[in-house]
């Protein structure tokens, strides 16, 4: 596939939907598992025994959605799992409600961190191996606000100890960070930050890279870019790759 924009992957979703009656928490689903296990792949390279402690960080709409699915299923490998929430849970609606309520009920960890500072963020991210963002999508715009832009700030900051001047302390843990679908606060068409945004160590996209995390400069927030399947119909791939290919120079 060849890279999409913000409308071009609503239209595969819409499609897929809509023409081929593929249910959008199945597309959740898919997206949610192959990330968890893109995760885990990561993170055997780098651990031993211990059980591998992870945070995921959960906004208001599908990303978050994808969040409470990746909880699921890394709990399922064997990982200890904490969901942050920086919106109120009873904004979330369709699948993303959904899957918040399978997580509830699932006797995930849960902390609602909507109103809290940074230091209460800080102090919740501590000790994790990895951070998932799963606050905003690709559908996002502007600059992240509120709890959104605090969790991002907590985030860079765990995650600066990977920074080329950092010092971190001898036995600490180091947490890497992984992206849902995109860096939270980067425009997917111009790959440019409106405000805060965060660095991830590696972003795991859906369907196919965006055209943004080509732009220059783009790569210091992506980190190393996965593209992962979630099972949209390769037909229907196929015909958006091809509507997408340039058009040959006019004489």
């Amino acid at each position: 596939m060849r890279p999409l924009t913000r409308e071009q992957v609503r239209a595969v979703d819409l499609q897929a939907i809509g023409e081929y009656s593929l249910p959008g928490i199945v597309l959740m689903e898919n997206a949610g598992r192959n990330a968890a296990h893109l995760l885990m792949a990561l993170a055997s390279l780098d651990r031993g025994n211990p059980p591998l402690r992870v945070a995921i960080v959960c906004g208001r709409g599908n990303n978050g959605g994808d969040g409470f699915v990746i909880a699921r299923h890394l709990e399922n490998l064997g990982a200890e799992i904490k969901i942050l929430l920086a919106s109120d849970p009873s904004v979330y609606r369709g699948d993303a409600a959904i899957n918040h309520a399978v997580a509830v009920r699932a006797g995930i960890a849960i902390e609602p961190l909507e109103s809290a500072p940074m230091e209460a963020w800080s102090a919740a991210l501590a000790g994790s191996d990895w951070i998932v963002d799963a606050l905003l999508g690709t559908g996002s715009s502007g600059a992240p606000r509120g709890a959104v832009a605090t969790a991002i700030g907590a985030i860079n900051l765990a995650g600066n100890l990977h920074g080329p001047d950092s010092r971190p302390l001898p036995g600490s843990r180091l947490p890497r960070v992984l992206a849902v679908d995109l860096p939270s606060g980067l425009n997917c068409d111009t790959g440019l930050a409106a405000g805060e945004c965060l660095r991830a160590d590696v972003t795991a996209t859906f369907v196919a890279r965006k055209i943004g995390f080509d732009a220059p400069g783009a790569s210091a927030f992506t980190g190393a870019v996965h593209v992962l399947d979630i099972g949209v119909p390769r037909r229907l791939l196929e015909a958006t790759g091809r509507a997408n290919q340039p058009k040959p120079p006019t004489e």
